[in-house]
C-alpha cells in the first residue's frame, strides 16, 4: 500500500511542478518578475 501512496504522491508533485512552471513562463508573470528586480536593482545601486 505504501508504493501506491509513493506513486501517487509523485504524480502530484510532478503536476504541482508543471503548473508552477507554466504559471512563472507567463508573459504576465515574467514581466512582474523582471520589473521587481530592475526596481531592486535601482535600491541598490
Amino acid at each position: 500500500m505504501s508504493t501506491a501512496e509513493y506513486a501517487v504522491g509523485t504524480i502530484a508533485a510532478c503536476a504541482f511542478a508543471g503548473l508552477l512552471f507554466k504559471i512563472v513562463t507567463s508573459g504576465e508573470v515574467r514581466s512582474m518578475l523582471t520589473a521587481l528586480i530592475q526596481k531592486a536593482l535601482k535600491l541598490a545601486g
